[in-house]
């Protein structure tokens, strides 16, 4: 059995902002820690991927603050102790400091990291 905690998960993007950790768990999946900042919108790094938003899917855990996703069919805010999934075709915002935890397919997830690590510069 395979285990992972936040601390002992390699930072994967890092900016103004926002710090995800990533870490290949196996299965073709990945787990992501990412923390937020208030204000925090993660739509300019998703510019220029289709309709200008992730299209990878997540399964997650929203354990501190508040995030506000906006799609092509409108927006939704998650609180703290919710659990969630974001089908493709998504743009978080942070409405405050928050942090989760989401499992990814690790192949859509890489693309979209190295996309946002390019548009971060």
């Amino acid at each position: 059995m395979t285990s992972t905690t936040r601390e002992d998960t390699p930072v994967a993007l890092e900016g103004e902002g926002v710090e995800a950790r990533l870490k290949e768990i196996g299965g073709g999946m990945s787990v992501m820690y990412m923390r937020t900042a208030k204000g925090t919108d993660l739509a300019p790094v998703l510019k220029g991927l289709p309709y200008d938003l992730c299209q990878c899917p997540h399964w997650g855990f929203l354990t501190k603050g508040r995030i506000k996703l906006r799609t092509r069919q409108g927006e939704e805010t998650y609180e703290a102790g919710q659990a969630f999934y974001w089908a493709p075709g998504h743009a978080p915002e942070a409405l405050e400091d928050s942090e989760f935890m989401e499992f990814s397919p690790t192949k859509e997830l890489d693309q979209v990291i190295a996309h946002a690590k390019a548009q971060l510069g």
